[in-house]
């Protein structure tokens, strides 16, 4: 395992943010297990976590003008740092202007931390993506190995308190779980008013 100070790195043309490597769950299809970095990055193993002002130091070093979108996703799960997904947000709407802030999370924060947080992330983020990963708790539980039995459960209850904070939410599945599964997921999240994208499977 290499270690670098990779803290914002490029996908497509969106502008990614390595914030940590803790993550309270093991999918399956974790994009870690196949290497050090991810999409032709340098390693997103953190030597450390980086502080705010090492990542608005990253930014400086950015022709910013390239990219209308920056996205909290890499080696870990953002929200373990909540209060730097909240600052370094504002900081990039209040620093770049027009720039559309998303967050890729398991949706655990709640359990992270100990208390909602979804509200928290008004003002900072614009959109948030939610792992949603499969339509019910057993089957969630074997795709996304989460450290709490009731994950599944908090998963859905801060994509529902999302709803009423953010100006939009999204749930997503990766296409590694069988089609009926798939289907299952999408009519769960029509039922709760979240639309689903399926994301192909990067190896």
């Amino acid at each position: 395992m290499k270690k670098r100070m990779t803290i914002l790195y490029d996908v497509g043309g969106k502008l990614y943010i390595n914030l940590t490597n803790k993550c309270p769950c093991n999918c399956t299809f974790c994009i870690r297990h196949n290497g050090d970095g991810a999409y032709g990055s340098d390693s997103l193993w953190l030597e450390h976590e980086p502080s705010l002002d090492e990542v608005k130091e990253a930014f400086s070093k950015v022709d910013m003008s390239k990219y209308k979108e920056v996205v909290f996703c890499g080696y870990g799960e953002p929200m373990e740092r909540v209060n730097e997904v909240i600052a370094v947000g504002e900081f990039v709407k209040a620093t770049y202007g027009d720039v559309t802030v998303r967050l890729n999370t398991n949706g655990l924060g709640d359990k992270i931390h100990g208390v909602p947080t979804a509200k928290l992330l008004q003002g900072a983020v614009d959109i948030v993506s939610i792992s949603l990963n499969s339509y019910c708790r057993e089957k969630y539980n074997e795709v996304t190995r989460p450290k709490w039995d009731d994950a599944f459960d908090a998963m859905l209850s801060f994509a529902a308190d999302c709803k009423s904070y953010l100006p939009q939410v999204v749930f997503t599945v990766v296409d590694v779980i069988p089609p009926e599964d798939i289907s299952r997921a999408k009519a769960l999240a029509m039922s709760i008013g979240i639309p689903l994208r399926v994301r192909e499977y990067e190896n």
